[in-house]
């Protein structure tokens, strides 16, 4: 397929602004705002009522979407220092019982997996969490008998990812004294991801355009080597096709390394030669595979060994910014959030881009 030209630059703010007619930098800019009203609702208490012992598992419950890939997540970054069993399954499991801390996290309280969810470890005495609009069926399977973390914002849930994060981060911890997490210091780095992300920034300076840039008018495979860059591997491709509707293909790295070594179709070792191209005569050009590897500062290193000599592999990162003055993001659920937001906040420039 021949690249067609952008309809609007990324370095035209007020054209990208006014070419937002859905308001989605809008609802993309307020993921911080999603995990500060998280932070808002620990301090005043709203998860009192899941203290207690360690629970024998913590068990998350999502059908789908952005819920279901937080809840992977929570247990790559919780699953090995948490005392209890992180399970994250579309269903509630037939087993719960009062030794269990329950999440369901979703976006439609009508969802009969969730409402069922919902009632069922409740009346088997579970603790439980709710981090879903509290209405519908969904209320009246558990009002009175969990903990609630509604949106306090309007979200849109193709961006709601950080706010169920920060849901299930908070949960672990309220339930287990081991995982220390710090919601409101989370908050603070995706709201600085936000600013640096912002339409009226240059693509120089701005990483959420800098990304979009890379990815437009070409193949894209997000490629990831640990179980929650994978995960947001398998976020950034839904919200890309959702947002933008740019199939963006998520694989392990190392499945991506074979392919690139081999030769793939479309990969930079077996492209034509661009210089002495006559589409006349030749045809298009094919499509050139570029392939973002998402990568957590530990890993990068490593990753960066790995695709050593392979062209059109980009490393990203949370630090990958043009901004001397920014202080390292040192967590690893900070880097997943702020590569999640920046993902998003690209989706929305490849769309406003492309007309």
């Amino acid at each position: 397929m021949n690249a067609t030209r952008s309809a609007i630059d990324l370095d035209d703010a007020d054209g990208l602004v006014a070419a937002d007619r859905e308001g989605l930098l809008r609802a993309a800019s307020t993921a911080g705002a999603h995990v500060r009203a998280i932070a808002a609702a620990v301090e005043e208490g709203e998860l009192e009522s899941l203290a207690g012992p360690l629970p024998r598992s913590v068990i998350w419950v999502a059908g789908r979407g952005t819920a279901a890939t937080a809840g992977r997540m929570v247990s790559a970054l919780l699953g090995q220092v948490a005392g209890a069993p992180i399970m994250v399954t579309p269903g509630a499991p037939s087993w719960i019982g009062p030794l269990d801390a329950v999440v369901v996290a979703g976006d439609d309280p009508g969802d009969p997996a969730l409402a069922a969810a919902a009632s069922l470890a409740t009346r088997r005495g579970a603790r439980v969490l709710v981090v879903a609009p509290f209405e519908g069926p969904l209320r009246d399977a558990a009002a009175g008998r969990a903990a609630v973390l509604p949106p306090r914002l309007p979200l849109n849930d193709a961006f709601g990812l950080t706010r169920y994060l920060a849901g299930g981060l908070a949960a672990v911890a309220a339930v287990d004294d081991s995982a220390r997490v710090d919601i409101a210091a989370l908050a603070d780095e995706v709201d600085a991801e936000v600013l640096r992300s912002s339409a009226m920034r240059d693509v120089f300076t701005n990483p959420a355009k800098a990304l979009a840039g890379r990815m437009a008018a070409r193949r894209v495979v997000l490629g990831a080597d640990s179980e929650g860059a994978l995960a947001l591997a398998q976020h950034g491709s839904s919200v890309l096709l959702r947002i933008a509707g740019v199939v963006a293909a998520p694989a392990c790295l190392a499945d991506v390394v074979v392919a690139l070594r081999a030769g793939s179709p479309g990969a930079a070792t077996d492209s034509v030669d661009a210089l002495f191209h006559d589409e006349q005569l030749d045809g298009p050009l094919p499509d050139r595979l570029r392939v973002l590897a998402l990568t957590l500062n530990d890993e990068r290193p490593v990753v960066a060994a790995r695709t050593a000599g392979l062209d059109d592999v980009d490393l990203v990162g949370a630090e990958d910014i043009a901004d001397p003055g920014a202080v390292g993001i040192g967590s690893v659920d900070a880097q997943l959030a702020v590569l999640a937001t920046r993902l998003d906040m690209a989706a929305v420039y490849l769309r406003l881009i492309r007309g």
